[in-house]
């Protein structure tokens, strides 16, 4: 099973970390099982490729699954032999792990939610994850809460393991420290921070470092920890008109502020501030709908 990728990028301590898995079990896995080839340095060290990490990974997921490490190693060579990479899912078959979320979500089961998503993305990958299972969860979550068709319990336990689910990604997520960071904050009196979590690891995905200030934080917290940690791009956030209802100066005082960093883009997305910049307009914060506006560098 030698990986095919040329980014050798992680030692054994970070692969360590990431996976949970001690060094004494990488290196069993490594030399009992043949389960990666790490290249070597000239110290001798070990160096791991991005694909290594990804077969620690599924093994420790099959692991848990109750497959032996000699039986989930076997698995995933078949995989492999029917596919050059992993197992491409249909459209459909990507749509079956919603409504396995859905199913689970109604009865407000957190363990089989979290066994479906840790599930969803050691098979389809965290980019695909994200995309055809994460995003169209919480939207027809969203929709069955405004039908009446869940309860609110229903809709915050969903978007509570979600949440949760994605924290322990982005945790274990490894990123370069000279990465360009992008720090993420809900406005003051929004507290929908779950698209903020999405949106952070679609970005570190493409390179970036990503920070969250969190649910509505204190407009000095913002400006703070701005100032403090020099980000190259800010994300500003509100799904709901809110923060506007309360703050009705929060985008004129923030839209000040970011023209005196000139250097740092600012950026505001979110159903309640695309609504309430209809009849309001900024200077130097830019409205944006889509992440790779702002990956690429677009106003």
């Amino acid at each position: 099973m030698v990986s095919q990728s040329s980014s050798w990028q992680y030692n054994i301590t970070q692969v360590s970390e990431i996976t949970q898995l001690s060094k004494q079990v990488i290196r069993k896995w490594e030399e009992r099982y043949q389960l990666v080839q790490p290249k070597r340095l000239e110290n001798g060290h070990r160096v791991y490729s991005e694909d290594d990490l990804q077969q620690f990974l599924k093994v420790r997921n099959l692991s848990l699954q109750g497959y032996s490490i000699k039986q989930a190693v076997l698995k995933i060579r078949q995989q492999q032999l029917n596919n050059e990479n992993l197992p491409v899912c249909t459209e459909e078959e990507m749509n079956e792990y919603t409504k396995y979320l859905l199913h689970y979500g109604e009865t407000c089961n957190e363990s089989e939610i979290n066994r479906i998503l840790h599930q969803a993305t050691h098979i389809l990958g965290l980019e695909k994850f994200l995309s055809s299972v994460v995003i169209p969860f919480l939207r027809e979550v969203g929709t069955r809460w405004e039908n009446n068709e869940w309860t609110e319990d229903q809709e915050s336990v969903a978007t509570m393991v979600i949440r949760d689910y994605l924290v322990q990604i982005r945790r274990n997520y490894y990123c370069h420290e000279d990465a360009p960071l992008l720090m993420c904050a809900c406005l003051p009196g929004e507290y929908h921070e779950v698209p903020l979590h999405i949106l952070m690891l679609q970005a570190m995905i493409n390179g970036w470092r990503a920070f969250l200030v969190g649910s509505s934080p204190a407009t000095g917290t913002i400006e703070a920890l701005v100032t403090q940690l020099q980000p190259k791009v800010v994300l500003l956030s509100a799904i709901t008109t809110i923060p506007f209802v309360l703050h009705p100066d929060i985008i004129q005082r923030l839209d000040e502020f970011a023209a005196k960093h000139p250097s740092i883009r600012f950026y505001i997305g979110g159903a309640g501030a695309l609504e309430h910049l209809k009849s309001n307009s900024t200077n130097s914060i830019a409205v944006v709908a889509n992440i790779n506006d702002i990956l690429k560098g677009k106003k």
